[in-house]
């Protein structure tokens, strides 16, 4: 991380002292001082738009290590997860102790959801952040680049039960992994010795995904480094000052939720929780690095099955917390959502706040498999709330950064949710 930000930003500083400026000597025939300023407006657009490619250009050769290591998890994951729940869900052994295990997760993960719904509200209103800031707004209509999805009830079923389970694990989409693995789990354990071979044959894959894992993990510093140095040779250093506010509001909110809401939490179960997380503090580190709750997945299921979490609760709490339980990308969707609103002097009613939450208690579950799905359903929010939709233009410049810290918290958060449901089935650890 650190040689990465080092190289970013030396690289970046280059590119700032050679960037393409264009003549304007030339400018000084033009008499009309309205056309000059116009013309000279132009050529300054310009050289920006050319200073910004050729940035993009040169992150992009840094972004490539990146890209392979998270292809590289991603390419463990499908396997991994439908094998680990298999065995999971087969240990339970039926449809009674997965639907009361089930029904323990959801309810925590129902829970977390809206306290971290909350406190986003809670910090933007306290802090105001969009109002504080002034920051120059975007132009009108202008594309942002990220396409809303407006979900139904249709769209929520096709994401939730798959039609084809390979095609689900080509897409790497987890909640209908989840499902089929649920199914499949419990008909291998219900045929008794028949399924045995099938079990023995799922803990083999098990082994041999982790084992792969840690071929993957030796890349993983280089990963780390190319994504950094690309977000840096981009942004700069410079774009955290414009930002600070912003970032500090966001941060310190993710930060009482994990130091303050999640310690409780812990203390009311009586997990030690901060054993928990010297346990999974790789797995934090790598989700924060990558800005990818995903690349941390398969270390995450490890370090807590070191912990002492047994693999039937890990197994199942954690391929399903990655759609229903992603407490820091949750908590960013009323935050940004309120932020923008701000930023164009339109103040959201308490009323419409709390319709808010409600309504990305739900959506937000559908969406979870959607790359960027933050972004996705904060655009739909802003449209649904007529707030203006190129205002998530505001956020872009440093939402890997807060993504960062949003994919941090979505470990914690899951590995505690983990630990409450083993908790809730009398398991010591």
């Amino acid at each position: 991380m650190l040689i990465g930000i080092v190289v970013g930003y030396a690289i970046n500083l280059s590119l700032t002292n050679n960037k393409f400026e264009y003549d304007k000597s030339n400018l000084s025939s033009i008499s009309n001082p309205e056309i000059k300023k116009q013309v000279t407006a132009a050529i300054i657009k310009y050289e920006e738009k050319i200073f910004k490619e050729s940035k993009k250009i040169v992150a992009s050769n840094y972004s490539i290590l990146s890209d392979i290591f998270l292809h590289l998890i991603k390419m463990i994951i499908a396997p991994l997860v439908l094998a680990v729940l298999v065995i999971g869900v087969a240990k339970v052994g039926d449809f009674k102790s997965v639907g009361r295990i089930g029904l323990k997760t959801l309810i925590y993960f129902t829970s977390a959801t809206l306290i971290a719904l909350a406190i986003g509200l809670v910090i933007v209103n306290i802090f105001e952040p969009g109002k504080v800031m002034h920051l120059d707004r975007p132009e009108a209509n202008v594309e942002t680049g990220v396409t809303i999805t407006k979900q139904s009830p249709s769209n929520f079923i096709d994401h939730v039960i798959p039609e084809s389970i390979m095609r689900s694990m080509a897409a790497n989409d987890i909640l209908p992994i989840v499902v089929f693995a649920l199914f499949f789990g419990v008909a291998a354990a219900s045929i008794g010795d028949k399924g045995k071979p099938i079990i023995k044959a799922f803990e083999s894959l098990s082994d041999i995904m982790f084992k792969v894992t840690n071929f993957v993990m030796n890349f993983a510093p280089i990963g780390v480094f190319g994504a950094i140095a690309a977000v840096v040779i981009q942004q700069g250093l410079d774009v955290l000052g414009g930002y600070l506010y912003l970032i500090l509001c966001f941060f310190g909110g993710l930060l009482f939720f994990v130091f303050v809401v999640l310690l409780i939490i812990c203390y009311s179960f009586k997990i030690n929780y901060f054993k928990l997380l010297r346990d999974i503090k790789e797995p934090i580190l790598l989700a924060f690095s990558t800005a990818s709750s995903e690349s941390a997945m398969p270390q995450t299921i490890e370090a807590l099955e070191k912990h002492g979490i047994s693999n039937r609760i890990v197994s199942f709490v954690l391929p399903l917390g990655y759609s229903f339980n992603l407490d820091g990308s949750i908590m960013y969707m009323t935050f940004a959502t309120v932020f923008i609103a701000q930023s164009y002097g339109m103040d959201i009613g308490m009323a419409d706040q709390i319709k808010m939450m409600l309504i990305l208690l739900i959506t937000s579950k559908g969406m979870a498999g959607v790359p960027r799905a933050s972004l996705v359903v904060i655009a739909g929010m802003l449209s649904m709330f007529k707030i203006p939709g190129e205002g998530l233009l505001l956020l872009l410049a440093v939402d890997q950064l807060l993504d960062m810290g949003r994919s941090a918290t979505n470990v914690v958060g899951n590995a505690v949710a983990s630990a409450v449901v083993a908790r809730l089935e009398g398991e010591k650890f």
